[in-house]
């Protein structure tokens, strides 16, 4: 019988840097007016345009729409799209969103039950019940220009959503009369968009990208 050296030996020389992958992974915080690519056939801010160097290879996982800021995953391992939004498995998000004009509470129990929005090929999708809450607005959250003044009307809402049809929360907000001023992602599950700021990145560890978004590498 080998010994318990032989057997660390062995993992270490051999079975573990066959578990490494090479792949890499990053959060970042996706500025306002950036579309969620590297290449367009349009004028507009890339990805590619932030202040850091990424790898060859690398892509967005889902995307954020030009308009929208906040965590937006990126990895060069061309599965992890499959596993988070393709999968048998919801997964969480939380967004805030700044709307025009104050919410009411019976507003607040129309969003949170479920309400019918347009979707791709038409028709009526009746959204499924979610985590919707007033929230004030964090204090270390900046106030660019496309955010509606303090003194104005307003409401910041705080949306926790495992379906994510195609501007889903901003079609919700606006089927109960509310346009959506500021739609910020703040997590996939338990990767939080904090403390990055606007523009900023962070490499995350294999490990540690799959624990925190609860996905199993192994699928």
């Amino acid at each position: 019988m080998k010994s318990l050296q032989d057997f660390f030996y062995t993992f270490e020389r051999i079975v573990q840097p066959m578990l490494k992958t090479g792949y890499r992974y990053f959060a970042i915080h996706k500025p306002y007016d950036m579309v969620s690519q590297f290449i367009s056939s349009h004028e507009v801010r890339l990805l590619g345009d932030l202040n850091f160097e990424f790898p060859e290879g690398i892509h967005a996982i889902g995307r954020l729409d030009n308009h929208s800021e906040g965590l937006l995953l990126l990895t060069t391992n061309p599965k992890v799209t499959r596993l988070l939004f393709q999968g048998e498995t919801a997964h969480s998000r939380k967004y805030l969103v700044q709307v025009k004009n104050r919410i009411n509470e019976e507003t607040l129990q129309k969003l949170q039950a479920g309400i019918a929005i347009q979707i791709k090929g038409g028709g009526d999708y009746i959204t499924q019940p979610c985590k919707v809450q007033i929230v004030a607005k964090p204090d270390y959250l900046d106030s660019p220009p496309h955010e509606i003044p303090a003194h104005l009307p307003h409401t910041w809402l705080l949306i926790e959503l495992t379906e994510g049809k195609f501007h889903q929360v901003r079609k919700m907000v606006a089927a109960v009369h509310h346009k959506c001023k500021r739609l910020i992602r703040l997590s996939i599950e338990d990767l939080e968009l904090a403390p990055l700021k606007s523009g900023e990145v962070l490499e995350l560890e294999e490990s540690d990208f799959f624990r925190l978004l609860r996905i199993n590498n192994y699928n």
